[in-house]
This record gives C-alpha cells, structure tokens and sequence, in this order.
C-alpha cells in the first residue's frame, strides 16, 4: 500500500490508522532519513493505539513504554546502537514477540535481528512534490530471518 502525504497531520493519520489496526504482538518497521516523519507517524500510532501521553523519539533510551492505550507499545529507536547485542540488554526478545505494539525506528540498524513477520514502513521525501510531500509505503515482510 503507498500512502501520499502533503502535511504533518496527514502523515500523524495514517499512524492513527495503523495503530487501530493494530493486532497483539504487530511490529512495525520504520525506515526513512533524518526529518522524514519517523516519529511523526509513531505518535499517530500511539493516539490509534489509545495512548494520550506525549510520545517522543527514544533516541538516548533506545526503547520507551507506553501501557495505558488498548495494547502495550514499545517505542525503539536503534539509531545510536553500537551493536546488535545491545537489543538484548533492553529486553527486546521478550518485547518484540510478546503481546504488545513494536515500533522500530531505523530499523535497517538491526536487520538481522527483527521478527520473520513484521509491517515494513518507509517514508521518503520527493521535493519536486513540496517540503511536506511524503511517500510512505507499507508492506507486510514474512520470513526474513
């Protein structure tokens, strides 16, 4: 599914969206570069899953917990890992196939590492299609271990 986006608010929906679909153990992929939504479509995941709290990139926590919406989200953001060892000193077996919501942002980090299933979301830019132009594109993966 490719989703175009032509504003903040738009990009904050389709998270929403994707976070009332959201099923038990969903894990979702965020991929794109500095600036292009990443967190913008995490908070609307957030407010889709129930969550009223102010969600904020993790980048310094590596990982943030929210419990209050519909199902438990764990918020990543791998960006400044050193190693894919460090995913399991945070927990992220038990968080990752547990029966919570994931969000990983920068996930191209730990590749080889995530689930065999899991919503790949891209987000790019395209400029000639304006500063708030989004393309975001999502696919469900299976079985790439």
């Amino acid at each position: 599914m490719v989703i175009e986006s032509n504003s903040k608010e738009e990009t904050y929906n389709a998270g929403v969206q994707l976070g009332q679909n959201a099923a038990p153990g969903q894990v979702y992929c965020i991929y794109g570069d500095l600036g292009v939504g990443k967190t913008i479509i995490s908070q609307g995941v957030a407010a889709g899953l129930g969550i009223t709290e102010v969600v904020n990139s993790p980048t310094f926590t590596i990982v943030k917990e929210y419990d209050e919406g519909r199902l438990p989200l764990y918020h990543f953001d791998v960006y400044r890992i050193g190693d894919v060892d460090e995913m399991d000193e945070i927990g992220y077996n038990e968080m990752v196939y547990g029966d919570g919501v994931c969000l990983i942002e920068w996930a191209n980090l730990i590749e080889e590492i995530l689930p065999g299933t899991y919503t790949r979301i891209d987000i790019e830019k395209d400029l000639s299609k304006g500063l708030d132009y989004r393309r975001i594109t999502i696919e469900e993966r299976h079985d790439q271990i």
